[in-house]
């Protein structure tokens, strides 16, 4: 437990700097620099492509074998890049000492649903053309990147694609019809956060479309046929219930999954390694949770 580190960084989130009338390009100049701590030493950060894409791929050097993990940032589906993060995938890249491609997928409101859907499926459909092993892939990302990878899962699985080892998402956005219970009741205790702010992403992904459509809100989609499932968030964020009812739906739906959820924790708290004990530990769990997925998988081929 870090109870001081907790109220420390949830001062720290408060204190921020609010823009409630920025304009899409001042959010997005906003966020990086907010998010520019760059990938960890060791690891090998090089511009890549992948599914037509832009891409940064991540590397730990030496031996990293075939393993190889598609990140899918956060940032509402309107900011953020590859590059903003790149610290918090370069945290996997270190622990897991797995090749890692972070996809710079289409934002809105440019390009609207189901750009960036198509964009992560494209991106998976050539790692499984690069792969000899479809279990030699992981899937991962955070916040709507975490909703984007859930949703990548449901349109590959849809076109008969096979599935990869495993997915981990760290505070997924899943449910863009804001029905979760804890969209009112985190209202004051999320201090990153208010409604109107996630409103605002979701007119500018989803404009006049459907948000209960599956692949805009897998919490609701029929999840059968996904690998096994790490999902993380913390107690103290609007979207908690997107991870709560995410767990539910594929544990009914006969999927293995692991929720874990840390008190008194903000969105995606991944971001705070070396500032929050626990932003570490979640990411070891991930590690951990991803090395035993591929074994289980490849112990079955």
């Amino acid at each position: 437990m870090s109870r001081s580190q907790r109220r420390d960084l949830d001062a720290l989130l408060r204190s921020a700097p609010k823009a409630p009338d920025a304009t899409v390009a001042e959010a997005r100049a906003s966020f990086a620099q907010m998010f520019n701590a760059p990938a960890p030493d060791g690891v090998t950060v090089r511009d890549a492509t992948l599914g037509g894409r832009p891409a940064l791929e991540l590397d730990p050097g030496g031996q990293a074998g075939d393993r190889v993990l598609l990140y899918l940032h956060g940032g509402g589906y309107v900011v953020g890049s590859p590059r903003t993060h790149a610290a918090l995938a370069g945290e996997l890249v270190r622990r897991t000492r797995t090749r890692l491609v972070s996809l710079d997928y289409r934002l809105a409101p440019e390009h609207p649903f189901p750009a960036a859907v198509e964009d992560g499926l494209a991106a998976y459909r050539e790692l499984l053309q690069r792969s000899a092993h479809p279990d030699d892939i992981a899937l991962a990302g955070d916040s709507a990147g975490g909703g984007l990878a859930i949703a990548t899962l449901l349109a590959a699985r849809d076109e008969g694609l096979p599935m990869p080892a495993a997915a981990v998402v760290f505070s997924p956005w899943t449910d863009l019809t804001l029905t979760g219970a804890s969209m009112e009741s985190k209202h004051g205790i999320d201090p990153i956060f208010v409604r109107s702010d996630i409103e605002e992403y979701r007119r500018h992904y989803l404009g006049q479309q459907d948000p209960s459509a599956p692949t805009a809100s897998p919490a609701l989609a029929d999840l059968t046929g996904l690998p096994p499932l790490l999902i993380q968030a913390g107690s103290n964020e609007l979207l908690l219930d997107d991870a709560i009812r995410l767990a539910a739906r594929a544990g009914s739906d006969d999927v293995d999954v692991t929720l874990q959820i840390l008190g008194g924790l903000p969105h995606v708290f991944q971001h705070q390694s070396g500032f929050v004990d626990e932003a570490g530990q979640a990411l070891d769990d991930a590690a951990r949770f991803l090395a035993q997925a591929h074994d289980a998988a490849r112990a079955e081929r």
